[in-house]
């Protein structure tokens, strides 16, 4: 069984943010405006989202 996939695009920069939330975008693996990744749809994938939801566009993959 395939593990739901979810793909998470930089719409904001990170500079100016306090730093869980930029730690949380990095640690979503994105590094530059714009950036799309494609991650596994977990609990622990969603709270970083969450964190930083404001500077995220997320979309089903």
């Amino acid at each position: 069984m395939a593990s739901k996939q979810i793909k998470i695009t930089l719409k904001k920069s990170i500079h100016g943010q306090i730093a869980n939330i930029a730690q949380s975008v990095r640690g979503l693996g994105l590094r530059r405006r714009h950036q799309t990744v494609t991650v596994a749809d977990t609990p622990e994938n969603r709270g970083l989202i969450r964190t930083a939801r404001h500077l995220l566009a997320v979309a089903e993959a």
